[in-house]
């Protein structure tokens, strides 16, 4: 079974969101990437004024008495006149002299990593080292401190953003909203304003179509209703007529075949009445519970005569349900349906009709034994005047191509779903689900 439409609404999304998420990821990327490179950066000008500090306390070192070292933990030294040694530190107690190899490199030394400088004055080489982890965490503690505030201010940034993109989508907004919750029928200017380049020329369009709109709906709609109403009397007088001289001259063909077809036209000006009335506002008012078991009772027993002409053999079967309708436009929805499986079925054949409740919602289905439709055909009979064959149906009925359409009309009312198949009898079978609550 398809969706439902709320469903469907409910998992698109917006583009206000869609639109904050891609800023917000394009934020994020760019102040990672930023972190990032903040980060090599600062490792990199870190060690070179560590390196720094460290050559300038050697000089200091160099310049002092040998008698005023102590022994420190954030440097350790060791200091050696040719080959003896004046001063070392613990960690550096078997180091031998490196004095060969003067200036920066990092070494692993009992078990340490450590930046290492050696100086060489005279006959005099000085070892100056540094803990590379005390490096490390003094610059992490330095860029810490440094990119804090980024880090901070970004859930303040992500806020104002998403704000900023609702706010300037707001007409948009506004304008679907107006849009999703207005009735069909509803052709009066939208009462959203923009002045946004983008969707002001939309809402001008919009209302200008609507004008548009609403005015061949007018047409429409009240061309059929009037013509209808036009024709319903010269017709009265045209019958009144022909009986009066069918009374004259009772046994001429003609007249009798002049009655039929006013009797036809008068079918044709009843159905355009009944289209023109089937607007949804007009019957959702009046609806109330409705048993369908019992009112197809009386749809059959209506066109029993004609069942009985015909010698068609008809069942029903089902369970008593109650639907929200109005009388009318139930009587009319299945009475078409029943008259044409009534027209279209031949002499002796077979009309089934059944009403069940399944999967949630009551389901009414007649099947016929007549000659049935093609999925083409299928695909085009609730069109206004379409009929199948056009005027020369193989069973020779006649019709105006109205019925299915004004079935169609009233189907949409009800917010209910029409399915026309091949039926198990041979010919067509259709199916109408209604709701069981009111639309």
């Amino acid at each position: 079974m398809p969706q439902p439409k709320e469903s469907r609404l409910a998992k698109r999304m917006s583009i206000n969101r869609r639109l904050t998420l891609i800023i917000l990821s394009c934020l994020i990327l760019t102040a990672f990437m930023a972190l990032l490179q903040g980060y090599e950066t600062s490792i990199h000008e870190a060690e070179k004024q560590l390196d720094q500090q460290l050559h300038s306390v050697s000089k200091v070192l160099l310049g002092s008495p040998i008698n005023q070292w102590t022994e420190q933990h954030d440097f350790y030294a060791k200091l050696w006149q040719g080959e003896n040694v004046l001063f070392s530190a613990k960690l550096l107690a078997t180091l031998a002299s490196p004095c060969a190899e003067e200036g920066f490199s990092t070494r692993n030394i009992a078990g340490q990593r450590l930046r290492v400088l050696v100086t060489k004055v005279a006959d005099r080489c000085l070892l100056l080292a540094e803990p590379v982890q005390k490096r490390f965490a003094l610059t992490e503690t330095l860029i810490v401190s440094a990119m804090t505030p980024l880090v901070l201010v970004m859930p303040l940034l992500a806020l104002f953003i998403a704000w900023y993109v609702r706010r300037a989508l707001t007409p948009l907004t506004v304008l679907s909203r107006e849009l999703q919750f207005r009735k069909a029928n509803d052709f009066q200017r939208l009462q959203t304003a923009s002045e946004d380049a983008e969707i002001a020329p939309v809402i001008e369009r919009l209302n200008s179509l609507f004008t548009k709109v609403e005015a061949a709906y007018l047409r429409e709609r009240y061309f059929a209703s009037d013509a209808a109403h036009e024709l319903k009397t010269p017709i009265s007088s045209l019958k009144i007529n022909l009986h009066n001289l069918s009374e004259q001259l009772p046994d001429n063909s003609s007249i009798a075949a002049m009655e039929q077809g006013l009797m036809q036209l008068g079918h044709i000006v009843e159905q355009m009445l009944t289209l023109a009335r089937t607007e949804p506002d007009t019957w959702k008012s009046q609806f109330t519970s409705q048993d369908l078991f019992q009112l197809t009772q009386q749809l059959v027993a209506a066109q029993y005569d004609k069942i009985a002409e015909k010698n068609q053999q008809i069942s029903l079967t089902g369970e008593n349900v109650v639907i929200y309708g109005c009388e009318f436009t139930l009587h009319t929805l299945l009475g078409n349906l029943l008259s044409n499986a009534i027209k279209y079925t031949p002499k002796g054949g077979e009309i089934l009709l059944q009403i069940s409740t399944e999967e949630g919602k009551v389901k009414w289905q007649i099947s016929d034994s007549g000659p049935g439709m093609t999925e083409q055909q299928i695909s085009r009979v609730f069109d206004r005047f379409y009929r199948v064959g056009g005027d020369k149906h193989p069973s020779g009925e006649k019709g105006a191509g109205l019925g299915m359409a004004i079935v169609a009309h009233i189907v949409a009312i009800y917010k209910a779903r029409i399915e026309l198949s091949k039926a198990e009898l041979g010919g067509l079978k259709v199916q109408v689900w209604f709701n069981k609550e009111a639309p």
